[in-house]
């Protein structure tokens, strides 16, 4: 089967990196930003649209609420960046918000925030790609129509593009991301321009709908509810601001500057484009509703089922650009693009993470390791298959999923900035250089504030968003810190029972003898190969074993084994219910019961077959048999290969495919410098 899919594969991926070619996909500062910071960026596309739905429940007066909703994420976005450019300074090894936690506050915190975190990164592929099916829908009604389906296609096509590697994958994503990072500023500065200084009229689609208020004169503590679950709604910009400081090895050196400067532009860029995005929708008259189809109303009647709501980015853009025009086309296209790049925060982040827990055995080990492109190939298709799972699950539907997003992340901002104020309080004990100290003291109130501030709208985002669907990311959080309990608890077990001992015991002595058992069903090659190896070996005893299934064929080869004059015994086993396996196994375990101190060695002669299908028809009693002898203490199996002519045919091929350069792969390689040839004179 692998050779099979080594082609495909090798089609799809390219071909394998060695592991000292690690440093050629280490990212600078320029291609670093759309690979880590993609997710808070595109966010600006989904989150002025979530205040707006919140708040339109009670009616168009409450918009004007909105930019005081964007000033308190303003603040808290500068508060985030603030206290993470200390953590990517003090933690520069790449496990991020796991690390800080699990050093400062203990594994169980460090095992929530990792919890949290995986949740966190599930949910940024799910809801990034949904929400740029829908953005990409309100150009071509046919992505909207199919929305699970061609959801489904790009999280496979990300998945393609990371396992070729991040640093491959970065520059592909590079593009759209700043394209729509200059689209956005350029729709910004229009609207303002056409807005300010030419007195133009700009009006969105929907500015001449009316929206039917589910709750209208809210007041009070009801207000006061809306008002905090519409600022916990568009907290969904602040996603993804800790993966560069999960990403600060994949950084090129100097790895903690570069990532803390990537930090900040990233920062600022958010948070210009978050405001300007929800000025213009105010000023242009967007109008959005959690249940359209009812609550718009459109000439005095609700515009019904059919009716597709348009994202408030997409909206803005047709009020200043015009519908159809060259730069609505370029944004909606760079908006949907940059939505299903910003996955690859998580692309990139989700692996990492896993390794790191991998390592700390919370995870299975193949987390850990490196696939050819020396990406975590593991953890990106465990991602990759999660995330389609909750698309499919949810209906690509953007709105129903972000319900359960950012709790997570949150989470780990909590404790991440709290563990950063217990590490600069261990520091400051021990240091007694007044200039260090000055800083450290900075840092620590840095992150205090951060703690403090990321606490309060945890609170908020969990009593706003509970009932709403953010219990199911609180049970994902609890699945994952369970399940990485139980794993890390194995792996201990394990350690433990397998670990050498300083005194000797009955795994270092020496067996007092050793039976050899090959097991025979006719006397073919492989059967004289492996009673030919079996003599090699120094065996206090040697015996064939055979099955009697068939009594004709059992006494055919009692007959042969005579006729030949082979000089080991044969013993031929009853089974009256026509079993292999059982005979065997019975056999074999009373010899161990007979003699305890003895062990026994059972050797199997196996074919080896060069295609896939000649699997299904050889060797299966052979690996039932194994599987059944490993769980039996004492037992020693050892496998006797026959290559058959297909293998030796099949190992050909692969040689000769090793061996074949594609036109111009000889090119591809760098050109040595030819030695100067001394000049005739």
């Amino acid at each position: 089967m692998s050779k099979l899919t080594d082609v495909p594969k090798r089609i799809l991926i390219g071909r394998a990196l060695r592991s000292d070619r690690l440093g050629e996909t280490l990212l600078p500062k320029r291609i670093a930003l759309p690979v880590f910071a993609s997710d808070p960026l595109s966010s600006v596309a989904y989150a002025p649209g979530e205040v707006l739905l919140v708040l339109s429940i009670a009616g168009v007066s409450a918009y004007h609420f909105s930019p005081w909703i964007a000033v308190a994420v303003v603040v808290l976005m500068f508060t985030v960046v603030a206290s993470y450019r200390q953590n990517v300074h003090a933690y520069p090894s790449g496990g991020g918000d796991y690390e800080v936690a699990n050093t400062n506050l203990g594994p169980k915190a460090g095992l929530t925030v990792a919890s949290a975190l995986l949740v966190d990164y599930v949910l940024t592929v799910a809801v990034s790609i949904s929400s740029g099916i829908e953005n990409l829908g309100s150009a071509i009604p046919f992505v909207v129509e199919h929305k699970v389906l061609c959801a489904v296609a790009v999280i496979v096509l990300l998945t393609v593009m990371n396992l070729r590697g991040v640093k491959e994958s970065g520059k592909l994503f590079a593009i759209p991301t700043y394209v729509f990072v200059v689209g956005v500023f350029i729709m910004i500065a229009w609207g303002a321009f056409r807005g300010i200084v030419l007195d133009d009229s700009m009006k969105a689609p929907t500015a001449d709908f009316h929206i039917k208020a589910e709750h209208q004169g809210l007041a009070g503590f009801a207000l006061v509810f809306l008002l905090l679950r519409a600022f916990s709604s568009g907290c969904a910009a602040l996603t993804g601001v800790e993966a560069i400081s999960n990403g600060v090895p994949a950084f090129r050196k100097p790895k903690s500057k570069n990532a803390a400067s990537t930090l900040a532009l990233m920062g600022a860029l958010a948070v210009t484009m978050f405001c300007g995005i929800i000025g213009l929708a105010l000023a242009t008259d967007v109008r959005m509703a959690e249940n359209p189809a009812k609550d718009l109303i459109h000439n005095g009647a609700a515009v019904g089922s059919g009716f597709v709501q348009d994202p408030v980015i997409s909206q803005v853009a047709e009020a200043v650009f015009g519908g159809g025009s060259f730069m609505f086309l370029i944004l909606a296209a760079a908006t949907a693009l940059v939505l299903f790049l910003a996955a690859n925060t998580a692309y990139n982040g989700f692996p990492l993470l896993g390794s790191i827990l991998a390592q700390d055995r919370y995870l299975p080990r193949q987390l850990h390791t490196r696939g050819d492109r020396l990406a975590f190939s593991n953890g990106i298709v465990l991602l990759a298959g999660a995330a389609a799972l909750l698309v499919v699950i949810y209906g690509a539907d953007s709105t129903r999923l972000i319900q359960l997003y950012i709790v997570g992340v949150f989470v780990s901002f909590t404790l991440s900035q709290i563990g950063m104020v217990r590490h600069w309080n261990r520091h400051l004990a021990a240091e007694r250089d007044q200039a260090k100290r000055r800083r450290m003291i900075r840092s620590r109130a840095i992150n205090t504030f951060g703690a403090f501030f990321t606490g309060l709208v945890l609170v908020v985002v969990l009593l706003t968003k509970f009932t709403h669907g953010a219990w199911v990311a609180l049970l994902g959080m609890c699945i994952f810190f369970v399940t990485m309990t139980v794993i890390r608890r194995h792996y201990d077990r394990v350690a433990e029972e397998i670990a050498a001992p300083e005194t000797p015991t009955d795994d270092s002595v020496r067996p007092s003898r050793v039976h050899s058992i090959v097991l025979v069903s006719k006397i073919h090659r492989p059967t004289l190969r492996a009673l030919a190896y079996a003599k090699l070996m120094r065996t206090d005893t040697l015996e064939a074993l055979s099955v009697n299934v068939d009594p004709v064929e059992t006494k055919t080869l009692r007959d042969e084994w005579e006729r030949r004059g082979i000089d080991v015994p044969l013993k031929v086993l009853d089974s009256p219910y026509r079993e292999i396996t059982r005979p065997i196994i019975e056999y074999v375990k009373n010899l161990r019961k007979e003699s305890p101190r003895d062990a026994v060695s059972v050797i199997i002669p196996e074919y080896v077959v060069g295609h896939w299908y000649e699997h299904l028809l050889h060797n299966q009693s052979a690996l039932r048999l194994k599987g059944r002898l490993l769980f039996t203490p004492g037992i020693m199996v050892t496998s006797v290969p026959y290559q058959l002519e297909s293998s030796e045919a099949a190992k050909k091929r692969a040689r000769r495919r090793s061996e074949w350069n594609a036109p111009g792969a000889v090119r591809r390689g760098p050109v040595e410098k030819r030695p100067k040839e001394p000049s005739s004179k």
